[in-house]
């Protein structure tokens, strides 16, 4: 069994390669330049097949657990290399062997217990290297990095790390960052870290605090960004340095998810002093667990506190707030702060006197706060904040512009504004606001209209995100305009914005652009006008694909212009939009069309005059009127022995012969002649039509005279109609003169058939023959 199992194995690889495709093509995603995705997929092993055509491979969150010495022997050329989180539990000495051109090497967060030397000897290429969330107590036995010479990014440790020892990095002289998760660090040996030349950051778990000292004492002379992360300094005792054992190198303080009280505070104040260049401080997420009872003895032991110019905090927590103390301890520390920002710490209030001594102070940003117009203005006073330059109040509960305008008149030096993600919702007609405003942010504010409350003065104004449906303000310094996700319709009026160099107003309700527009705004350098409801008229299409110029000045172009209309192009991009000819040029259409028309008309008026077409078509409605009356009048109504039809040219012969001859022969015949018993003002084919009926038989002079009549052809045809579709052989055919059938028009068609097809009499001009003449005349009428 096991046999046959193997034959269709193997079976199953010899059609797979048949078709061109690798074994591990069914495991992965990979691109032209050999970037392959295998990541949460499942494998329990490294894909088979593997080849030097791979240089990036990600085969993290899987269950691979085992990493043997043939699963990456051809991946000579692989630069990349992810196996986090994919259970790995062991790997062969020699598994990393082939791989001397990797870089980047990614073993975190597995179950590997033991670390080798032996993967990490081949690496020789190797520039970043994690081993983080693993099961290792400590680093080996030997110097797992010693041969790894260009290695610039190393992250190590984990929960179960307990030591640090000195083996444990040598060889390593410069790291650009270096993390170490020693959350549960129970001993570290003196100078571990030291034989690290220069760290330039260096991220630090570590839940208690009681190595910290030891640890950053080997650092002072190498490290240049500190960074502690998870750390209750509760306990934190820092003892005084010696001057000598100062870090002039350090420049950056971070702390994440820290906790302080007020005395740990004053033990990182020491740690700050041993930073004699130090000029950024950053607490991210950290709790304050006191009331502010800060020493000042210790804050005034501190060497140049004007070296720190930044200072940021983000989501500060300070559980007994209710009973803090105010800041005036600190004071001292900030007069040559620069910069400094307060992000969501509900901070409602910055006492005036603190905002007082912060003369340095150019950028401040207390966004997602509780400001309120109130107590800025305390906060905003006489002498307050004096150099500041940028101010930031996004998304706080400010409510009046009027009222945050005339609050920040003390700010003299004021030039940018960013009051973005406050409920404004109206704004007034007239503000006031620091004379020397270039930048105003009022996005997301929820405004419907613009007044002249905006300065006069800006060169950059952000509005977007708003209920705007018009933009008419004369700004003549404005330089930069943001107006996107509002509801305009049309571009702004380029007259009142002369100087406008950059424009960004995507997703609004615009239509359409036109060439007078874009020549308006002649020094626009960018342009942002993508996701709006373009109507690609040919108009529109024509301008856009063909001015090349204004191409450059799209920066979301093609990929954000989408034809909106007409239906049978939405979705597209505008670039690559083609109308029909009938679309776009639908006038030129209908003036051809309607010029073919005339024309038609005109060709169908001379075919009509030249074949007798009008002549048909009177010829037609008649027929229809015949069509309609009874097919044969009863006997009773026969009032005439025939009906003559002539040309009014033979009057002579049919008036002074042929009536003459049989009204006076014994017994007199009665004819109908259209001189003498058409009824007067009755419609003259009605009198035709009503004649042939009440005759017995229709006779029918034909001579040139005849055919030549409109008249004697209808008759011809009514008596057709009638007599002859009955098949009765009721029409009498008198031939006047001799005539030749070529000679007889061709729409006298019917006369020539009724010619082929029945015999005729012909007058003779012989007087001896003319009493024959009337006698056969006479019996035909009869009959």
């Amino acid at each position: 069994m096991s046999h046959a199992l193997w034959i269709l194995w193997a079976l199953g690889a010899i059609i797979t390669l048949s078709k061109g495709g690798s074994p591990y093509q069914a495991f992965l995603s990979c691109d032209p330049t050999g970037v392959c995705d295998g990541s949460s997929r499942s494998l329990n092993s490294i894909p088979s097949g593997l080849t030097e055509a791979v240089k990036s491979l990600d085969l993290s969150n899987n269950k691979i657990a085992y990493v043997g010495n043939t699963d990456l022997q051809l991946c000579v050329n692989l630069k990349a290399l992810i196996l986090k989180s994919s259970e790995i539990n062991r790997i062969d000495e020699d598994a990393f062997l082939p791989l001397g051109s990797l870089e980047h090497l990614d073993l975190s967060y597995n179950y590997l217990s033991n670390l080798s030397s032996s993967w990490f000897r081949p690496l020789s290429s190797l520039q970043f290297l994690s081993l983080l969330g693993n099961l290792y107590k400590e680093l080996g036995e030997t110097s797992l990095f010693s041969h790894l010479t260009n290695l610039r990014v190393l992250k190590v440790g984990n929960i179960y790390t307990s030591k640090i020892q000195k083996k444990d990095f040598t060889g390593i002289t410069f790291l650009k960052e270096l993390e170490i998760d020693a959350s549960n660090l129970q001993s570290y040996e003196p100078e571990s870290l030291k034989s690290i030349q220069n760290i330039s950051h260096l991220i630090l778990h570590m839940r208690q605090p009681i190595l910290l000292p030891a640890t950053f004492v080997d650092l002072l002379s190498s490290l240049e960004y500190f960074e502690l992360r998870n750390t209750d300094l509760h306990t934190l005792h820092l003892p005084e340095l010696p001057i000598s054992e100062t870090n002039p190198l350090i420049k950056k303080f971070t702390f994440r998810n820290v906790e302080v009280t007020d005395e740990s505070f004053n033990e990182v104040m020491k740690l700050f002093s041993s930073a004699s260049e130090l000029s950024e401080l950053e607490f991210d997420d950290c709790t304050l667990n006191g009331i502010g009872n800060f020493d000042s003895s210790v804050i005034e032991k501190i060497k140049d506190p004007g070296k720190v110019e930044t200072l940021i905090i983000r989501k500060l927590h300070i559980p007994q707030f209710y009973l803090f103390n105010d800041l005036s301890s600190i004071y001292s520390l900030t007069g040559n702060v620069k910069r400094i920002t307060i992000e969501n710490s509900k901070v409602f209030l910055v006492p005036c006197l603190l905002s007082q001594h912060l003369k340095s102070l150019e950028y401040l940003d207390l966004s997602e706060n509780l400001m309120v117009e109130e107590y800025l203005k305390n906060s905003a006073c006489k002498d307050a904040w004096p150099s500041l330059q940028t101010l930031i109040l996004r998304q706080n509960h400010l409510t009046s512009l009027e009222k945050t305008g005339e609050t920040l008149l003390t700010l003299k030096n004021l030039t940018s504004l960013d009051i973005s993600k406050n409920s404004f919702k109206s704004m007034p007609k007239n503000c006031w606001w620091p004379e020397k405003m270039k930048y105003l942010n009022l996005s997301s504010t929820q405004i419907h209209s613009l007044t002249y409350c905006i300065p006069q003065t800006l060169e950059i104004l952000d509005v977007s995100n708003n209920n705007l449906n018009s933009f008419s303000l004369m700004l003549p310094q404005l330089r930069e305009l943001y107006i996107s996700r509002n509801k305009l319709k049309t571009l702004p009026d380029s007259t009142f914005l002369p100087m406008l160099l950059v424009m960004r107003i995507s997703r609004n309700t615009i239509n359409t652009f036109s060439k007078e527009q874009f020549e308006s705004l002649q020094n626009l350098k960018t342009l942002e006008a993508g996701g709006n409801n373009f109507i690609c008229s040919c108009e529109f299409l024509s301008f856009m694909q063909e001015q090349q110029a204004l191409t450059k000045v799209l920066v979301d172009w093609p990929e954000n212009y989408l034809c909106d209309s007409p239906s049978n192009v939405r979705g597209q991009q505008v670039q690559d939009t083609r109308l029909s000819v009938a679309e776009c040029h639908r006038a030129a259409l209908v003036s051809a069309v309607c010029c073919a028309l005339l024309l038609f008309i005109l060709l169908m008026g001379v075919l009509c005059h030249r074949l007798h077409g009008l002549w048909y078509m009177k010829m037609m409605w008649a027929w229809l009127q015949a069509k309609r009356k009874p097919k044969k009048a009863p006997n009773r109504d026969i009032c005439y022995d025939a009906f003559v039809s002539y040309s009014e040219r033979d009057s002579y012969w049919v008036e002074n012969l042929m009536v003459q001859e049989l009204e006076n022969f014994d017994p007199p015949f009665k004819l109908c002649l259209h001189k003498r018993d058409f009824v007067p003002g009755k419609w003259i084919i009605d009198n035709i039509i009503d004649c042939i009926e009440k005759s017995h038989k229709t006779v029918f002079v034909l001579s040139e005279n005849f055919v030549k009549s409109e008249w004697c052809k209808y008759e011809l045809d009514f008596s057709h109609f009638r007599l002859f579709d009955e098949n009765n052989d009721a029409a009498i055919l008198i031939l006047l003169e001799p005539m030749e059938k070529k000679a007889i028009p061709q729409r006298f068609c019917k006369l020539r058939k009724i010619m082929n097809t029945k015999t005729y009499l012909e007058w003779p001009n012989d007087e001896a023959q003319q009493q024959g003449f009337w006698l056969n005349l006479r019996t035909a009428i009869k009959s």
